[in-house]
C-alpha cells in the first residue's frame, strides 16, 4: 500500500526508515511476524535500488543470501527472478568456500522488490525522517521533516550512505546520498544527542561506460555455469539466461596516468576523512599498494538486459572525470571509451555497532534498531541480513515473543552481528569466509538445515516453505542412508576408470568410496542411489550436500563439539548494568573494553578485542558468584 499523506495520529507496531536492501528486508520480516509496518522513504522510485554493482552473492555473500532465503527473506527470490548469469565461485578450493553469485538486471530487480512490497501490503510513506521521537529512554515514534510525527512501538533506521552523504569526484564535492539523490540530514545529530557515537566512512563506485564506445573484440568473454544454482529454496523450475560478462586488464600506461594525477584524488589530497574499505580498494589504492604489479583485472558487466550501460568492476575511483577517461583509454578495446557517468567516492556517517545488542536494538534506547550501512558494513547482502534480523526482532519484541538471535556457529549472519557488536568496526565491514571459524559447516547447501526450524518458530516462514526445506533435508538423509550399501568392483570400476581413480579389488561400502576426493555420489545416480525426490533445480545440490556430509564427517563431528562449547559460553548471560571497573582481577584494558561494549554473554566477552583468557576466567567466577548470591537472596 502506497501512501503520501497519512491520517494523524498514525500508529504502527514497526516503522522502518529507508528503502534499501536493509529496509526492505526489515519491513518484510516484521510483516511476516504479523505486525503493522510502515516503510518511510524519501523516494519510492528508488526502493530496492542496486546503487553499485549489478550482482548478488559472491564469496561468503552467496551463503548469506541463502540464509536470508531460509529465513523467508526476499533477496534470493528477487535475484533468481532477475538474474542474467550464475556462477559457483571457488570450486577449485574446498567446499567450505564454494559460493554462489549471480549477475542481475538492476532495473528488473527494483521492479520485483516494489511489486513484492505491494503484494505483502507493506505501507510505504514518502517523506524524510529527521529524528526518533524518544521519551524516558524508549522510542515513541519518528519525527518527519514536514513536522508530522508518526507513532510506533519499534523504530528501525536503515539510512545507508545517506546520513550527511558527500560525493567526491576530484575536487568536486556534491552533497548527496548517492549520485542524483538527496542526502538525509538530522538523524546523525539526533542520535548523537541521545548518546550514540558516530564516525565517518567512505566507499566508492566505478564509472559506467557506454556499451557502443567499447571495442568488444579485444575483451575476453566470461560465461556463467551451464548448470545454474538458484539462491532461493522455493522454485519449481529455474531456467535463467546466461549473458556473458567480459574481462580486460589495466597496463603500465594506465597506472602511469593514474600515478601522475594521484594528488587529484580526494583520498590522497586529504579531502576525504572517512575510512575506506580495505578489501575493496579503489584503483588508486591498487596502484599505490601493489606497485610491483603491471596489471589489474577488470570486468565489464551489463547493468541490465540489453543494457547500453556497462559497470566496470574493479575500477572504483574518485579521480577527476578527465583523468578517469585518460587512464581508461590506455586499455586495448577502450581507446575510444565514453563515460555514462564517472566513478565517485561517497563519504557518510555511521554509528559504532558495539552500541547494539545482538538483536540490533540499541543498548541506550529501547525500541530503536539500526541495520545496514548505518552500522558500518558494506554490501547489499550484509545490509539485507541485518535488516531481516532487525525487522524480525522489532516485530517479535512488539509481540512479546522470544528474539531471533543467530550464533556464530549457525550462520554467517551470526558471525556478522557478533563481529559488529563485540568488535565494532573502524572501516567498512565486508563478510569473508575467513571470518567464520566454523565455515566448513556454514555451507550454501545446508542453510535450510541450519535455519529452517528457527525461521519457522519465529513466524518468518510459513508451513509450505518449512515443509519444502524439511523435504530437501530428508532427501539428503535418504541419500546418505543409501550410501551405506555395498558396491562391487564390476559396478564401481567402470566409473573409477572414467575419472582416472584407482580401481577397487573387493566389495566395499559406497560411503567409503565416496570419501575419495574425486568420487561423487552423483556418479552413482540412479545406478545405486535413487535420484533425489526434490524439484529439478535442487537435485544437484541435494546430492552435493549428502556427498559433503559423508566426505567431511570427521571434520564436521569435531566442529560440532567446538560449537557446543561456544554455545555453552553464549548461553551464560552477563548483567548489562555491570560496572567492569569494579570487577577485581580484570586487566585495566579488559575493564575499559568491556565497559564500552557491555557484552550480553560470556561468549561475547571472550571475543572482545583486548580481553584475555585470564580476564574471561575472572569474569566467569564473578558471574557465577553473582548468580549464586541472587539465587540465595530469592529463596
Amino acid at each position: 500500500m502506497w501512501v503520501n499523506n497519512i491520517m494523524k495520529p498514525s500508529v504502527f507496531d514497526v516503522i522502518v526508515v529507508g528503502g534499501g536492501h536493509a529496509g526492505v528486508e526489515a519491513a518484510l520480516a516484521a510483516k511476516r511476524v504479523g505486525v503493522s509496518v510502515a516503510l518511510i522513504t524519501m523516494n519510492p522510485q528508488t526502493i530496492g535500488r542496486m546503487s553499485c554493482n549489478p550482482s548478488i552473492g559472491g564469496l561468503a555473500k552467496g551463503q548469506m543470501v541463502r540464509e536470508i532465503d531460509a529465513l523467508g527473506g526476499v533477496m534470493g527470490l528477487a535475484a533468481d527472478s532477475t538474474g542474467t548469469q550464475y556462477k559457483l565461485l571457488n570450486k577449485s578450493k574446498g567446499r567450505a568456500v564454494w559460493s554462489p553469485r549471480a549477475q542481475v538486471d538492476k532495473r528488473e530487480y527494483e521492479k520485483f522488490i516494489k511489486r513484492y512490497l505491494q503484494k505483502k501490503n507493506v505501507t510505504t510513506i514518502e517523506g524524510e525522517a529527521v529524528s526518533p521521537a524518544v521519551n524516558g529512554g524508549a522510542v515513541l515514534g519518528v519525527n518527519m521533516s514536514n513536522n508530522d510525527q508518526l507513532l510506533c512501538k519499534k523504530l528501525i533506521l536503515t539510512n545507508g550512505t545517506f546520513l550527511n552523504g558527500l560525493l567526491h569526484i576530484g575536487d568536486k564535492k556534491i552533497p548527496a546520498g548517492r549520485m542524483g539523490e538527496v542526502r538525509s540530514e538530522g538523524i546523525t545529530e539526533a542520535l548523537n544527542s541521545l548518546g550514540l557515537k558516530s564516525g565517518r566512512l567512505k566507499t566508492g563506485t566505478p564509472p559506467r561506460l557506454y556499451k557502443n564506445s567499447i571495442n568488444w573484440e579485444h575483451l575476453q568473454s566470461i560465461d556463467g555455469d551451464a548448470l545454474p544454482i538458484p539462491f532461493s529454496h522455493f522454485h519449481t523450475s529455474f531456467t535463467p539466461t546466461n549473458e556473458p560478462s567480459f574481462a580486460v586488464s589495466t597496463n603500465p600506461l594506465v597506472h602511469q596516468a593514474i600515478w601522475e594525477n594521484i594528488n587529484l584524488s580526494p583520498m590522497y589530497s586529504g579531502d576525504i576523512l572517512g575510512v575506506g574499505p580495505r578489501y575493496c580498494p579503489s584503483i588508486e589504492d591498487k596502484i599505490n599498494r601493489f606497485k610491483g604489479r603491471d596489471s589489474h583485472r577488470l570486468i565489464c558487466e551489463p547493468e541490465w538486459k540489453n543494457s547500453d550501460q556497462i559497470y566496470l568492476n574493479g575500477f572504483s575511483t574518485s579521480l577527476p572525470e578527465s583523468v578517469q577517461l585518460k587512464a581508461l583509454r590506455q586499455i586495448m578495446g577502450f581507446n575510444n571509451v565514453e563515460l555514462v557517468k564517472p566513478g565517485y567516492a561517497i563519504e557518510y556517517d555511521y554509528f559504532y555497532p558495539n552500541q547494539l545488542k545482538r538483536t540490533l536494538e540499541t543498548k541506550k534506547i529501547t525500541g530503536l534498531y539500526l541495520a545496514g550501512q548505518i552500522n558500518g558494513t558494506s554490501g547489499y547482502e550484509e545490509a539485507a541480513i541485518q535488516g531481516l534480523i532487525a525487522g524480525a526482532n522489532a516485530a517479535l519484541s512488539a509481540k512479546n515473543h522470544k528474539p531471533l538471535v543467530l550464533s556464530r556457529s549457525e550462520a554467517y549472519g551470526g558471525v556478522l552481528v557478533d563481529d559488529l557488536t563485540t568488535k565494532s568496526t573502524p572501516e567498512p565491514y565486508r563478510m569473508f569466509t575467513s571470518r567464520a571459524e566454523n565455515r566448513l559447516v556454514l555451507r550454501f547447501t545446508n542453510a535450510s538445515t541450519r535455519l529452517a526450524e528457527k525461521a519457522f518458530n519465529s513466524k518468518l516462514i510459513d508451513n509450505k516453505q518449512y515443509d519444502i526445506m524439511k523435504k530437501q533435508q530428508e532427501e539428503v538423509c535418504k541419500i546418505k542412508e543409501a550410501c551405506k550399501q555395498p558396491i562391487t568392483p564390476p559396478v564401481a570400476n567402470p566409473v573409477l576408470e572414467q575419472i582416472s581413480e584407482p580401481e577397487i579389488k573387493q566389495q566395499i561400502k559406497l560411503k567409503e568410496l565416496i570419501k575419495r576426493p574425486g568420487v561423487m555420489i552423483s556418479m552413482f545416480i540412479p545406478m545405486l542411489v535413487q535420484k533425489p525426490q526434490v524439484q529439478e533445480p535442487y537435485v544437484y545440490e541435494t546430492s552435493l550436500e549428502a556427498d559433503t556430509e559423508i566426505k567431511y564427517k570427521g571434520y564436521i563431528k569435531r566442529i560440532d563439539k567446538q560449537t557446543k562449547d561456544i554455545l555453552k559460553n553464549d548461553s551464560l548471560a552477563l548483567d548489562p548494568k555491570t560496572n567492569y571497573k569494579d570487577v577485581e582481577g580484570l586487566s585495566s584494558e579488559a575493564q575499559e573494553k568491556l565497559d564500552i561494549t557491555k557484552p550480553e554473554t560470556l561468549g561475547q566477552a571472550m571475543r572482545v578485542s583486548g580481553v584475555s583468557i585470564s580476564d574471561v576466567a575472572v569474569l566467569n567466577i564473578y558471574t557465577a558468584k553473582k548468580m549464586r548470591v541472587s539465587r540465595e537472596t530469592n529463596r
